[in-house]
């Protein structure tokens, strides 16, 4: 085991940690913003009332992709903490 081996380690476990606690808000966002915009959705079909034309995203759909675009960046990020845990293991 040698100190390139153990910096590798640690470096890896660090971005994984990072990565993780980054995206989580992000991703928990998203996925509360998706279930309470598809309930608008239904309650608006259910009273009649027409929907955002076709094509034009709305305030909603604009935020999700603002949230997932992060919950991805950061979830690189731990999967780059993985890589380097790996490597750490394959380089002697």
């Amino acid at each position: 085991m040698s100190a390139l081996n153990l910096a590798l380690w640690a470096a890896g476990v660090v971005m994984i940690a990072v990565g993780y606690a980054r995206a989580r808000e992000p991703w928990r966002r998203y996925q509360a913003l998706s279930a309470q915009d598809e309930n608008i959705r239904r309650y608006e079909g259910w009273r009649g009332r027409p929907t955002a034309p076709a094509g034009t995203p709305s305030s909603a759909d604009l935020m999700r992709a603002e949230l997932r675009r992060r919950a991805r960046i950061w979830a690189g990020v731990a999967l780059a903490g993985f890589i380097l845990v790996f490597l750490g293991f394959v380089i002697r």
